[in-house]
């Protein structure tokens, strides 16, 4: 799920990057929905039901920008993209933004020309492998063959921590996550690897979850958040105070079961009412309605609530916070002040 490029996909990016530049924001209006580039398919952070109706952490952010935009979190279309076609997707203008566990790098953020609106998720890369096998360190991976999504930031990763642990290791390329538990149940790898949150995600899906383990190393840095192209600054800060106001309705206590009575009139609370938009006219300033963080916070709640949610303690997922607690808790997650 994570992502460094091959230089054929790098090159692809950059040519039909700017296709779609200037002009997003009004262009999801005239056409009346969003176009988000989502995973084929990860529990918990971007999963259709059988009925086609998407849900997860990743797609509560593009609902959120679709409540924020057009006042309605279901006026979006999502498409389905691979580690490999994303970018392109992006570039191209096929999807309004990406919303899909992109971890924030040097090259994809300056080469490719994409800007990254913030981090919704910090991870980091690990690894699973049958309880049978008997391991219980990446460092004991000697010789194992490993699955691992093509077009990732894993791929690096993974020949990095090997190299400096003077240790080998046989690749086995997916295309998708799907493809990678297919093949890891299978036993064509004895090992997945990805984003530590990939792996609890894919666990979940087992039929015996508790005979596999994830191992105790993160062997990288992986700050997952949704993406827009360059060129389109007015979009970037759209997607981006979106995602903010997610982050400050937890911080400020604002939640999608109080949101409309304290969006309703002005409280004690200056940040809350520029927030909501009782005063400061922020919205008006990103060419939206004033209460386009309410609208967003109301339909699909505030950071916490999409956390606990989809990929909480209390989920089949079952992650703890940790780095993604708010700041005021010991995490990461923080957002600059609405003033």
């Amino acid at each position: 799920m994570k992502k460094t490029t091959f230089l054929g996909t790098v090159a692809a990016a950059a040519m039909v990057a700017g296709v779609a530049g200037a002009g997003t924001l009004d262009d999801i209006k005239a056409k009346g929905f969003l176009q988000c580039g989502v995973s084929t398919g990860l529990v918990g952070f971007a999963a259709a039901d059988a009925n086609g109706n998407w849900g997860g952490f990743d797609v509560a952010v593009c609902r959120a920008v679709a409540a924020a935009v057009l006042g309605d979190a279901q006026a979006v279309k999502f498409t389905p993209t691979t580690g490999k076609t994303r970018f392109t997707a992006l570039a191209s203008g096929e999807v309004d933004m990406l919303a899909r566990n992109t971890t924030w790098t040097f090259t994809r953020d300056v080469d490719l020309k994409f800007t990254f609106v913030g981090v919704n998720y910090y991870d980091g890369q690990g690894f699973m492998a049958p309880k049978s096998l008997g391991v219980t360190s990446a460092k004991d991976l000697d010789g194992a063959t490993i699955c691992i999504q093509t077009g990732t930031t894993t791929e690096l990763n993974l020949a990095d921590y090997f190299r400096s642990n003077n240790i080998s290791y046989e690749p086995v390329p997916v295309e998708t996550n799907s493809e990678a538990q297919q093949q890891y149940l299978s036993g064509a790898c004895d090992v997945l690897t990805t984003d530590a949150s990939g792996l609890a995600a894919t666990r979940a899906t087992f039929e015996k979850p508790g005979d596999h383990v994830v191992l105790p190393e993160i062997i990288s840095k992986e700050p997952l958040g949704p993406l827009v192209r360059h060129g389109d600054d007015n979009w970037a800060d759209v997607v981006r105070w979106t995602l903010n106001a997610l982050i400050a309705a937890e911080e400020l206590g604002v939640t999608s079961a109080n949101v409309s009575e304290m969006g309703m009139k002005a409280g004690n609370n200056p940040e809350i009412n520029r927030l909501l938009g009782t005063e400061g006219g922020l919205g008006e300033k990103l060419g939206l309605s004033n209460d386009w963080a309410k609208n967003a916070i109301a339909a699909v709640g505030n950071y916490g609530e999409i956390f606990e949610k989809n990929i909480g303690e209390n989920t089949p997922i079952g992650l703890s916070r940790g780095l993604n607690a708010q700041w005021t808790n010991g995490g990461l997650i923080y957002t600059p002040p609405f003033r």
